[in-house]
């Protein structure tokens, strides 16, 4: 592409005009490829980098500046002492704001009750997981310190175990990971938004990762699902256990499961306690779609709900209006329509080596031991250079031992100080590093007693050196320690699993269809969206509709009170309900309003109604151009039992009608031209694709455009005149016979 031409704007009543700015005024063109990848590019992977996705040590570098922080204000193992105080000297790490740091810290908090196994020992209102509007204190009011097992975080972090970089302003420096024993990104939740991907790790118990990973360190091949059950969760909660499923997302790092609550039933006080819920909810939400399901009178054995959860924790009090509604059968239909039961979606996305990747379990520990057989090395051989360090200024001091007079008196005749070093050195054949140890040893130490005890240091550092070598040449005994950490960390912080686990068959989820009365009723349907049920009783006994002023009444239809319902609507969508939705009504009522009863978009009107009892047949959609669309009814039927679907017919020409035909008829057309048209809904093909633009089928000259549609009754008497072979086609002129035949039919 030729290169644009720069633009310039006139600067003359800006601030321009007092001081020049090189290049202010200027506009430049470029391409949008270009802008995206020297703007967009470098946040996105920012985000992706360094904020939303966690690495191999279970953390996000938010995380891990708190936790840094914490531990280098020696707040492992001391008091509590205020969570502002730790806000603010994170800052030296964080260039983050204090409430976006104290937020991290919550979440990992022992009583937000996110994790776990939390790393933050908290005091104070830190709010609750499950709790959406239950907010934490401020941090001048809440306490905090690290809690123990933040010790399998930092365990020799001293030691070069992991690289340390610059901060943000290069003042101090922070670790890129941490040196952590256990797989602490399998033990608790990670979750985080970023730029193009997502990560989504669920928790697994402690006990049962550190076993699967020693089992794993002894033999690659070895069944991961034997040791690693299922995930765990902090809140509790039933999973649904389905051996296949768990699985796949152990191979791949995708998939999903479900998780329902756990609950109880008082008899005494005829009432249900929700005392676990799922992960993925809150308390909140589930009242709010009880309370929904009860007005909608999906569920009418409810008489009261409430949150009652205090001190001793979760609980949602479900009262029953009587004795005879069984509480099994009640919490079966809530695990349907409610967040009582939900689903968990995984997606195992880890940072590996700045590169993000979804991977099974199996590859993640295999990138964890990986990590740790590097951490390990690192600190023996830091230890081993120590001990070769000691052992080599033990070696000058035995040569001191041979003749300690001769070292002293070397020292004394030596006129100048800073010959004394270079002196020791010829006279006892050690290097500088030796001699000057030897020469800073107290005067008090000059006695054989103290050379023997260090110089009898050295049988035992040669030992530790030969040990610590002997590891660097082993890969097995780096993995026997590993193993003897993995070890000791369930034996100090293993605990019982939370989340029960229930298979598919102990689970009752299939809930049994609610049995629907099945009854004669007439529907109707008018022109500003009024929905009416009647039976045939009281249609007979009834008098005159009532309509609002200006309404009238467009759709009558003779049905069962189990007929399904679709409500198309001028912004292109459809609103899928039953006969079965809507109350019982009389002719003297207005009945109900649609909009408000399925919840249309503001703005939204209804244009056709479909009413059937199966998905059979296909609904034909009209428009003022000619054109005809031809769905089939299967299109619109879903698994799931969603209650709005988007682009149901085409949105490229305006709409005048449609029709829903139970197997293919003709169907008359009129123009505004007077001109009728017979169509056969067999000449059109159906497409699958609910917004396709259909084919034209009615030819409109300028400014005419098509009226009314109808089903053909047969009332005309010579139809020939109006059916074509090919399309699309003007249409004919009605005869004089046929005029008020098809003004009656197309009604």
């Amino acid at each position: 592409m030729a290169p644009r031409k720069k633009k310039t704007v006139d600067m003359s009543n800006s601030l321009a005009d007092n001081a020049y700015i090189s290049g202010a005024g200027t506009v430049m063109e470029r391409q949008i490829t270009e802008t995206l990848e020297t703007n967009y590019m470098p946040y996105a992977m920012s985000v992706i980098m360094s904020r939303a996705i966690p690495e191999i040590d279970g953390f996000k570098p938010s995380h891990r500046k708190l936790l840094y922080t914490m531990y280098l204000m020696g707040l492992l193992g001391s008091q509590r002492i205020k969570s502002a105080n730790i806000v603010g000297r994170t800052m030296q790490l964080n260039p983050h704001g204090d409430a976006a740091i104290y937020e991290t810290m919550v979440r990992l908090a022992e009583g937000y009750q996110a994790l776990l196994h939390p790393y933050v020992d908290s005091k104070g209102n830190f709010g609750k997981a499950y709790s959406r509007d239950m907010a934490y204190a401020a941090s001048r009011y809440t306490e905090a310190k690290l809690s123990p097992i933040a010790n399998e975080l930092f365990c020799d972090i001293n030691k070069e175990t992991v690289d340390f970089v610059d901060n943000y302003d290069s003042t101090m420096q922070e670790p890129t990971l941490f040196p952590v024993t256990f797989p602490s990104i399998l033990v608790n939740a990670n979750t985080g938004i970023a730029v193009g991907m997502a990560s989504s790790i669920c928790p697994f118990n402690l006990e049962e990762v550190c076993r699967t990973t020693i089992a794993y360190i002894k033999d690659n091949d070895c069944d991961i699902t034997d040791t690693l059950l299922a995930p765990d969760f902090p809140i509790g909660g039933e999973l649904i256990y389905d051996r296949a499923q768990m699985e796949e997302i152990y191979r791949t790092g995708r998939g999903s499961f479900k998780v329902r609550a756990v609950y109880n039933y008082d008899k005494d006080a005829n009432c249900i306690d929700i005392t676990e819920i799922p992960p993925t909810t809150t308390v909140e939400a589930i009242i709010e779609k009880v309370i929904e399901l009860c007005k909608n009178k999906k569920i009418q054995d409810i008489k009261d709900i409430r949150d009652e959860t205090g001190l001793s924790g979760l609980r949602i009090t479900i009262d029953l209006k009587n004795r005879t509604v069984d509480p099994d059968k009640l919490m079966a239909k809530l695990f349907k329509s409610t967040p009582l039961m939900d689903s968990f979606s995984c997606n195992f996305n880890i940072l590996i080596a700045t590169t993000p990747k979804v991977m099974g379990i199996r590859e993640i520990l295999s990138e964890w031991t990986a990590y740790r057989v590097e951490c390990v090395k690192r600190r023996v051989y830091f230890d081993l250079n120590k001990a070769k360090d000691k052992y080599h200024l033990l070696q000058g001091l035995a040569k001191i031992l041979l003749d300690i007079d001769k070292a002293i008196k070397i020292v004394r005749e030596t006129a100048e100080e800073k010959e004394v070093v270079p002196n020791l050195m010829i006279g006892f054949g050690i290097d500088e590093v030796q001699a000057e140890y030897v020469a800073e040893i107290k005067l008090r130490h000059l006695n054989r007693e103290y050379i023997l005890k260090r110089t009898s240091e050295m049988e035992n550092l040669e030992k530790e050196i030969e040990k610590l070598e002997g590891i660097l040449k082993s890969r097995q005994k780096v993995y026997n320690i590993i193993i003897a950490e993995l070890e000791n960390v369930i034996k100090k912080y293993g605990k019982p699993r939370c989340t029960r686990i229930v298979s598919g068959e102990e689970a009752v989820i299939d809930v049994p269809e609610e049995e629907i009365a099945d009854y004669p009723v007439t529907v109707f349907i008018t022109k500003d969206g009024y929905f009416k049920k009647i039976t045939p009783l009281s249609l007979r006994m009834g008098g005159e509709h009532k309509l609002k002023e200006g309404d009238e009444i467009i759709t009558t239809v003779e049905t069962s009170n189990t007929a399904e319902l679709l409500f198309f609507t001028d912004k292109h969508q459809v609103y899928k309900a039953k006969v079965n939705d809507f109350d019982d009504t009389k002719a003297s009522s207005l009945g109900e309003f649609v909009a408000s009863k399925l919840d249309f978009d503001e703005g939204e009107n209804l244009c056709y109604t479909a009413v059937f009892t199966k998905y059979e047949g296909y609904m034909m959609f009209f428009f003022k151009n000619g054109r005809v669309s031809k769905v089939p009814m299967k299109a619109y039927e879903t698994k799931t039992n969603r209650k709005k679907l988007i682009n149901a017919y085409c949105d490229k020409y305006e709409f005048a009608d449609a029709v829903h035909i139970p197997e293919d008829c003709e169907v008359m057309l009129k123009s505004s031209s007077g001109r009728m048209l017979l169509l056969h809904s067999g000449a059109l093909q159906a497409k699958t694709t609910k917004d396709n633009g259909g084919v034209a089928v009615m030819t409109q000259k300028k400014g005419q455009q098509l009226v009314k549609v109808a089903i053909y009754d047969g009332s005309i008497a010579k139809p020939h005149r109006y059916r074509t072979r090919t399309l699309p086609a003007l249409g004919s002129m009605p005869l004089a016979e046929d005029e008020g035949a098809s003004q009656l039919s197309l009604i």
